[in-house]
């Protein structure tokens, strides 16, 4: 793993809100991740949430159309538990942020099958048991993303601009933008990458992606990270139920099985 960032990727992530960053990981690495990726997908069947969490199934929706999606995998996995849950991940993430301590919130893999609809453009943190401006998700390419494909696109500043107000990711691409009209006259950027490169954006970071226009899938292994004192602002969204209906809002989400410091 390539953990070392140059001064000008953390001023351009701080900046814009993500920032690329190229051979995050060898050749031998990718492949070793998508094989245990692949293997997780298979065990999993349609569920969609590994490990305990809150029980959610595939469905014949938009939604599941837009992209294969399967949740915490690392509480199933110990290849992907090393990835994810690398020391010198962790040190990236906090120095991006410019904070100290991060705590896994959850993995995902995202896989763009063949003709997968667009990803309508969104915002992360507010979906999740926490509201934070400091919140982080990797997302690391195990196949190629290009334009064809549905690579990823970021509003720049967008991260700024955000309140906890959001859309889900329907059908209509551009709802996001009746909620915050001042990100849509931000000219978007894309970030294609090879297998191997990843990204860095901000939970509160307006992104989105095309649709895949191709035969081939376009495959990426993500996680979100939360900073370690976080509280819980009283939405579910994977937490297992006993877990869940234990917590008020305001409390710490210092569950170290759950949510592991990184």
């Amino acid at each position: 793993m390539n953990t070392t960032l140059a001064p000008p990727q953390v001023a351009s992530y701080q900046q814009n809100g993500f920032v690329a960053h190229r051979g995050f990981l060898t050749t031998d690495e990718v492949a070793e991740l998508k094989a245990a990726v692949l293997q997780c997908v298979a065990e999993m069947g349609r569920k969609k949430v590994a490990g305990g969490g809150r029980d959610m199934q595939e469905e014949e929706n938009y939604y599941d159309k837009v992209f294969t999606q399967r949740l915490n995998l690392w509480r199933i996995n110990p290849i992907v538990k090393r990835y994810m849950l690398n020391p010198d991940l962790g040190r990236m993430l906090c120095q991006l942020e410019g904070i100290d301590g991060m705590r896994v919130w959850h993995d995902q893999t995202l896989i763009k099958e063949p003709f997968g609809n667009p990803t309508a453009w969104h915002l992360d943190n507010p979906n999740w048991s926490f509201y934070s401006r400091h919140s982080i998700s990797i997302w690391i390419a195990l196949e190629e993303a290009t334009l064809e494909n549905g690579c990823m696109w970021f509003v720049p500043g967008s991260h700024k601009l955000a309140r906890y107000d959001n859309v889900g990711i329907g059908t209509n691409l551009a709802d996001l933008f009746k909620v915050y009209p001042e990100m849509a006259k931000i000219d978007t950027v894309s970030v294609p990458m090879k297998p191997g490169d990843c990204s860095f954006h901000n939970g509160l970071c307006a992104h989105g992606a095309g649709a895949n226009m191709t035969r081939k899938r376009r495959m990426a292994m993500t996680c979100a990270y939360m900073p370690v004192g976080s509280t819980f602002n009283g939405q579910q969204n994977i937490l297992p139920d006993v877990y869940f209906k234990s917590l008020h809002k305001g409390d710490v989400l210092a569950n170290d099985d759950w949510n592991p410091i990184v």
